[in-house]
């Protein structure tokens, strides 16, 4: 089964790599009507796998994470329609020019091919990873988590049912029916119909693609978040940005894990935060320090520091200095969105340079890094390597370069 999902993958692939823009980008809005269309149809799918998700005792913020409701699915079409709307990368000549030998010489950016993905839980993936393959002109090969199995097949249904509408190579899309460990890993193995893979997913999934594949990975992380409250941070500004970046929506690798106080506005900043995290059912977990401001402050280990809980709870520790804070963070973060709080604009400067993330924010919640918000209508992740592509991964990330060579009969000597 594999070998024939991945032969009708590098099939319709070479078909991909010729369609014009106006083509792709009609399928794309057609694509995002029909899941407007169907909305009922993937709901009633949906209930199945949250139902059964219920019933194996799933964490709330995971559940949710699983969950699809009529603004989600709103969400996933016009993903496609901004997609739609972005500027085509494909075909664009970049770097011509002469050599010695008065050949011209450029680069054309091209398709990668076939894309597979490996992900878990969040159905919107399936249809965000379409979008920005088949605009780039390359088929994606879909492996998604047991968890979410109805949902993504009814939303792969529905997306080829306009591809075949369109009259675009339906297989642009295939999803694997069977979740198991062993179909993924071989998935991993095919290097001979899949040109890139792209684990989407917890730590250990990351790992075991990141160990087990053959095929080149682009390796998106956990992420282990943090925000710095600087000791020249607004007070208001500070409880805000907190808040939202830990409980906007827990389940999501951009949400705040850990805070990171400087010591000096522990009593004027870090009551208001902590009961208003408290208010939001947040267990807060903190070093002595933290402690002294709440006794329904819990005490944290050394694991803490490190971990994305990906529910409620967040881990606070207090810091004597800025460089404290810096070097905290790098040494416990995971590159993903790291965010400082303050008014000292040398504090900023000096932030955006020292800390390793692939995104570093200045007084905004870590919650931004995403595609939809970086205005790249969606994403296929959000890259924590520094090869190819970091953070959110947008048309871009899937395009690579091959080089065009123009003579008039030269012969090298």
């Amino acid at each position: 089964m594999l070998e024939q999902l991945g032969r009708q993958a590098k099939e319709a692939s070479v078909v991909l790599a010729q369609a014009s823009m106006n083509d792709k980008n009609e399928l794309l809005r057609e694509a995002a009507d029909q899941l407007v269309t169907n909305q009922n149809y993937i709901l009633s799918e949906n209930v199945k796998d949250v139902k059964a998700a219920m019933e194996r005792g799933m964490s709330e913020a995971l559940v949710d994470r699983l969950t699809l409701t009529v603004d989600r699915i709103e969400g996933m079409a016009e993903g496609l329609r901004q997609v739609a709307d972005l500027e085509d990368p494909i075909g664009a000549v970049t770097e011509m020019k002469p050599n010695k030998s008065g050949l011209l010489i450029g680069k054309k950016v091209v398709p990668l091919g076939v894309v597979g993905i490996i992900y878990e839980s969040r159905p919107n993936v399936t249809a965000d990873a379409f979008a920005l393959c088949f605009k780039t002109g390359n088929a994606c090969l879909l492996r998604g988590g047991s968890d979410a199995i109805h949902s993504n097949l009814a939303i792969a249904k529905v997306l080829q049912e306009s591809l075949d509408k369109k009259k675009m190579p339906v297989f642009s899309i295939q999803l694997l029916e069977d979740t198991s460990r062993e179909t993924a890993t071989k998935m991993m193995q095919m290097t001979e119909y899949i040109d890139v893979l792209i684990p989407r997913g917890g730590a250990g999934l990351i790992r075991s693609v990141v160990k087990n594949s053959t095929v080149p990975v682009i390796e998106t992380g956990t992420g282990n978040c943090h925000t710095y409250i600087d000791q020249y941070a607004d007070p208001k500004m500070a409880v805000d940005i907190v808040v939202n970046a830990k409980t906007q929506r827990l389940g999501t690798c951009n949400t705040c894990e850990s805070l990171v106080i400087h010591k000096d506005v522990v009593q004027t900043h870090l009551p208001a935060i902590v009961e208003a995290l408290l208010q939001k059912g947040v267990q807060v977990r903190g070093d002595e320090r933290v402690m002294a401001v709440s006794d329904r402050v819990m005490k944290a280990a050394e694991e803490d520091w490190g971990t994305e809980y990906l529910d409620a709870v967040i881990s606070i520790k207090v810091v004597d200095s800025f460089d404290e804070a810096v070097e905290h963070i790098n040494r416990y973060n995971t590159k993903h969105s790291e965010a400082i709080i303050t008014d000292s604009y040398s504090h900023a400067q000096e932030f955006l340079e020292k800390i390793d993330a692939a995104a570093v924010y200045v007084n905004a919640s870590t919650r931004f890094t995403d595609g939809f918000e970086f205005g790249f209508g969606a994403e296929i992740g959000i890259s924590t390597q520094k090869i190819h592509a970091r953070g959110p991964m947008g048309l871009d990330a899937l395009t690579t370069t091959k080089f065009i060579i123009y003579g008039n009969g030269q012969i090298r000597h």
